[in-house]
């Protein structure tokens, strides 16, 4: 790859790499996990970058590709998830140190959104990262009323978890 696409990957994966590491966060339980995760997340987005066509904003895509492949490896999870190792790709990525201190006022939502099955975990990230039902449909790849009607299942189903 030319290295002009390269730096433009890198720059925008440093810009928003915390929508990965919330994506992380939702789908992992360890710091490890974590880890192993959020390369794979990186390594999907680079693989998939050259294809970008800018259709959508670049955080919507990365949305988009991170809860894809969680989701994918979320639903392999019984079996052992292979991670490709960052030797293996030439461009070097300033990693921050991911601080959920902020987050741990969520501890007890980011539990309860543990027990709901994949795709609801994906809706409820949304909606929490404050995208509008346009936003979620496009990410999802559902339509703008199918998101509205699975939130409001998935909010009913959050009060009677934190709510028993």
């Amino acid at each position: 790859m030319n290295k002009e696409l390269e730096h433009s990957f890198v720059e925008l994966l440093e810009k928003h790499q915390n929508i990965v590491h919330k994506v992380c966060r939702l789908y992992t339980n360890n710091y490890d996990a974590h880890n192993d995760l959020f390369q794979e997340i990186t390594i999907q987005l680079w693989k998939a970058y050259p294809k970008f066509r800018g259709d959508a904003k670049f955080s919507t895509w990365m949305y988009r590709v991170g809860l894809n492949t969680a989701i994918t490896l979320y639903r392999k999870s019984k079996r052992r998830i292979d991670t490709h190792t960052f030797n293996d790709f030439e461009f070097k990525i300033k990693a921050e140190d991911y601080d959920d201190t902020e987050e741990q006022q969520l501890k007890i939502l980011y539990k309860a959104v543990q027990q709901l099955n994949d795709i609801e975990k994906a809706l409820v990230f949304l909606y929490l990262e404050d995208k509008n039902y346009k936003e979620i449909s496009e990410t999802m790849g559902i339509s703008e009323v199918n998101a509205r009607v699975k939130m409001n299942r998935i909010k009913t189903k959050l009060k009677t978890i934190l709510n028993p």
